[in-house]
């Protein structure tokens, strides 16, 4: 949590008191009594004291962000893997259910967005048109560290008003790449990410499956479990799941889009066995027509064109 200022005077709370409630929460589990590994709980009492105080002087909390979708990226021995749900909600309905969420940035970079579409397509669309550019002036191949910096630069300068996080993955002659980018403009470059609000269900088979220098077939089965893991236990992505994977040049380049590469949701079978009631069902005919001849005279009106303008 990060509290501003503002918010913690507008409660009524002295920052005297605030540092005070901070370090209280630090003395509730002895340093030594602290586990090794995983997460550490012994601040949220405090956490929660804090927001008390400011709620109750009409101070707002800060709230996390909902991105509804689920995007991964992992590198390989011979590239990287990017994947994708494919469900777009609006709030709390879906308004599409075979979103493209894969963007093109290069022939050999490609980003995934989650976060509000438009912003996420009309970004990637901008920066690939960039790229296009420094490629004409430049005649060499984009490097992927171009694209982090041209995209961080960017959402940067709009300090989180443009929602689109990514997951950006490309490979150049320094090997292959893999970056996540927050909409604030900050970046990560790590061997696998998650994104999105599945990103913890997809994070869960990556830190079980992941293992370096994994062969192409076994880094796409990784990321359609993770894929698939969001899609079962996030409500925010759903449908299907899409696949980029992209080559290094040594082992011949090149890069495969494969959409719908799992259709884990396919319903076909389910209608097909479905049978409607008779009664809903309206046969051919049963609406009467009362006249099949329509004059268009009545209905449009015919003028003459003013004479062109002559030069």
């Amino acid at each position: 949590w990060i509290f501003p200022r503002a918010s913690i005077e507008a409660s009524g709370t002295t920052m005297a008191q605030f540092n005070d409630m901070s370090s209280s929460g630090l003395e509730q589990l002895p340093t030594g009594e602290r586990p090794r590994g995983g997460f550490a709980f012994d601040l949220c009492s405090r956490d929660q004291q804090i927001g008390t105080s400011i709620a109750a002087g009409g101070g707002r909390l800060p709230q996390a962000m909902k991105t509804g979708t689920t995007i991964v990226g992992v590198i390989y021995k011979d590239g990287v893997v990017l994947g994708a749900d494919t469900r777009a909600t609006g709030g709390t309905e879906v308004c599409d259910k075979n979103c493209e969420k894969i963007h093109y940035l290069s022939d050999n970079i490609y980003c995934c967005g989650a976060g509000t579409a438009a912003d996420t397509e009309k970004t990637t669309e901008m920066i690939s048109s960039q790229l296009e550019l420094h490629r004409l002036n430049t005649g060499m191949q984009s490097r992927v560290v171009t694209a982090v910096t041209l995209l961080k630069r960017m959402l940067f300068r709009y300090q989180g008003h443009v929602s689109a996080a990514l997951v950006l993955g490309g490979c150049d002659v320094n090997g292959s790449h893999l970056y996540h980018i927050y909409p604030h403009g900050s970046t990560g470059k790590l061997p696998y990410v998650t994104m999105g609000s599945g990103s913890l269900a997809a994070m869960s088979v990556f830190e079980t499956d992941w293992k370096e220098d994994m062969e192409e077939a076994e880094a796409i089965e990784v990321v359609k479990q993770a894929i698939r893991a969001g899609i079962f236990n996030d409500l925010g992505s759903g449908s299907n799941v899409d696949v980029t994977v992209i080559r290094k040049p040594e082992v011949g380049g090149g890069t495969t889009v494969m959409r719908g590469f799992d259709t884990p949701n396919e319903v076909a079978d389910l209608r097909a066995g479905y049978t409607r009631p008779k009664a809903i069902v309206v046969p051919r005919g049963a609406t009467a027509v009362l006249s099949k001849e329509v004059s268009l005279s009545e209905l449009v009106t015919v003028e003459d064109a003013p004479e062109p303008m002559a030069f």
